[in-house]
């Protein structure tokens, strides 16, 4: 490892060292009103990102899209009503397909991603707000422990993906769109998703068939995740940059912190809820 990468991994750690038990304590102190309002703060944050991946970079344009944001989660937390939120996350879903098909088609040579400054504004909207509805619906609904597992899902599937990929991996994922990407990562993903949802299957002593519909939930979430990182990898490459923003050390942006959650959110609240109900 360089000294570049030793800098990046030290930066990283210390990041995470300190925003982790931050919240850790947040999602299982706060009232699920209050969190919604913390979890619009990273939204309102990542959109002023996504602004800058549409191709705006001026201070007023970016700001401008973060306050429309900001208001689109106003609007929706004033007209709370959860089975109208469920149609969010279901539109979420779909769109998620639509976004495996643009993936998969530019990894064959085929560029199909939009190149509107407007067009990829409204589609910052069906990645930013679901992933919020999602995260407040899993809170309000099952409590902050739930959230709690599906970031920790999320976390552990990243870093079997990071350091797995490091030390075996051979085989390119979607070489045209991340390079360090590989199909050995993705194996370490899944199988510390597999670990991750075993131990807490087993640790809410979950009926047999509900875990094994649990674990392969969590499976699929893992997969979806992936999806999330790619698209936003996708969509930087477009801009030619590597960060969405340097607003946390040795992790980048916001987007590159969320951008696998934002997948994984409305995929995992839509099969969870029925399957504990």
């Amino acid at each position: 490892m360089n000294k570049l990468n030793q800098k990046m991994l030290k930066q990283r750690l210390i990041t995470a060292f300190i925003l982790i038990p931050i919240i850790v304590w947040g999602i299982l102190s706060l009232s699920s009103s209050t969190l919604a309002w913390v979890f619009s703060t990273f939204v309102v944050l990542g959109a002023w990102e996504w602004a800058g991946l549409c191709g705006w970079h001026t201070f007023l344009a970016r700001s401008i899209y973060a306050i429309v944001n900001g208001i689109m989660l106003l609007i929706v937390y004033w007209l709370w009503h959860q089975p109208s939120m469920m149609h969010i996350l279901l539109a979420a879903c779909l769109w998620w397909l639509l976004a495996l098909y643009w993936v998969l088609r530019y990894q064959q040579g085929h560029d199909l991603m939009l190149t509107s400054k407007l067009l990829k504004a409204i589609l910052g909207f069906f990645i930013l707000l679901p992933t919020w509805v999602a995260l407040v619906i899993l809170h309000q609904h099952n409590g902050g422990q739930w959230v709690l597992f599906l970031l920790i899902l999320i976390w552990a599937a990243d870093s079997g993906a990071y350091f797995i990929g490091k030390r075996w991996g051979q085989t390119k994922l979607a070489d045209k769109i991340s390079p360090g990407k590989t199909q050995e990562g993705v194996a370490g993903a899944l199988l510390m998703g597999l670990v991750v949802s075993v131990s807490y299957a087993i640790f809410k002593a979950l009926p047999l068939t509900t875990s094994i519909l649990f674990m392969l939930l969590c499976l699929l979430t893992v997969m979806v995740s992936i999806l999330g990182d790619l698209l936003e990898s996708l969509f930087k490459r477009q801009v030619g940059i590597k960060d969405s923003g340097q607003l946390l050390p040795g992790h980048g942006g916001i987007l590159d912190r969320i951008d696998s959650l934002t997948s994984a959110a409305p995929i995992f609240v839509i099969g969870l809820i029925p399957l504990l109900d």
